[in-house]
């Protein structure tokens, strides 16, 4: 917090973060639910937005209006990148004219579809990534059927590839119709073409793939190729799993 005669009212910056009203917002300081930089909040307090850790509930909230967290279904074909020498598409192409250089949480391999988070917070990002976060991530696979229950049990058990072993966090068959199923699959990886190597390793090769689930944030009915900013309780979650990672 800063002096009095410094920085924006605490109440005016929950507000524009879009907390509430600023009554509302005085609500929540004067109940002792807002802290800032640790420390619970008075009423009348001052705050610089651009350096404040605020969080309500023990909830962090963003409120520095020039940082930008999006979610982005990738279509197939795509490259997880912002530019290519080849000239072949990639996400920048679905970005538009936004003046942001932004940062994308994990990749997928341009034959892969689906979730991938952007944003131009880099410290977030970078910790995201940080391999002790260890964020799951939870995919779609359309393999040859059908899919025995072995199968489970070996991916949850450990499969050995030729880079080390991996085991699932979860797996199911979602969809079965003769030759052909639908699995999902919950893992914590971040190896390159992880899922598909370690379908091909079971016996079942992958002919496609979606990422639905990163961590808290869901793909649900978003449609391929659009944009969608996070949520204030997708951010907040995904801030409390980035507050455990090392920095």
């Amino acid at each position: 917090m800063t002096s009095d005669a410094e920085g924006i009212r605490l109440q005016k910056v929950l507000a524009a973060a879009g907390v509430g009203s600023r009554r509302a917002s005085e609500e929540l300081i004067a109940a002792g639910r807002v802290t800032v930089d640790g420390r619970v909040a008075q009423l009348g307090a001052r705050v610089d937005p651009l350096t404040a850790v605020i969080h309500i509930d023990g909830d962090w909230v963003v409120v520095r209006d020039d940082l930008v967290h999006l979610a982005l279904n990738k279509p197939r074909g795509v490259l997880s990148a912002m530019s290519d020498s080849r000239g072949r598409p990639t996400i920048a192409d679905l970005l538009g004219d936004r003046p942001e250089r932004l940062f994308h949480v994990g990749r997928l391999d341009a034959d892969s579809e689906g979730l991938l988070l952007l944003t131009n917070d880099g410290d977030l990002a970078h910790r995201l990534m940080h391999p002790s976060f260890g964020v799951t991530k939870t995919y779609l696979a359309t393999v040859p059927g059908p899919v025995g229950k072995e199968v489970g049990r070996r991916l949850r058990a450990g499969v050995e590839l030729d880079d080390g072993p991996v085991t699932v966090d979860a797996f199911r068959v979602v969809q079965a119709q003769g030759k052909q199923a639908i699995v999902e699959v919950v893992l914590h990886e971040g190896r390159k073409h992880i899922v598909r190597r370690l379908l091909a390793e079971v016996g079942h090769p992958v002919s496609r793939l979606v990422r639905t689930r990163i961590g808290p944030v869901h793909l649900g009915g978003q449609r391929a190729g659009t944009l969608r900013p996070l949520t204030r309780a997708e951010l907040a979650d995904l801030h409390r799993l980035a507050e455990s990672a090392p920095r």
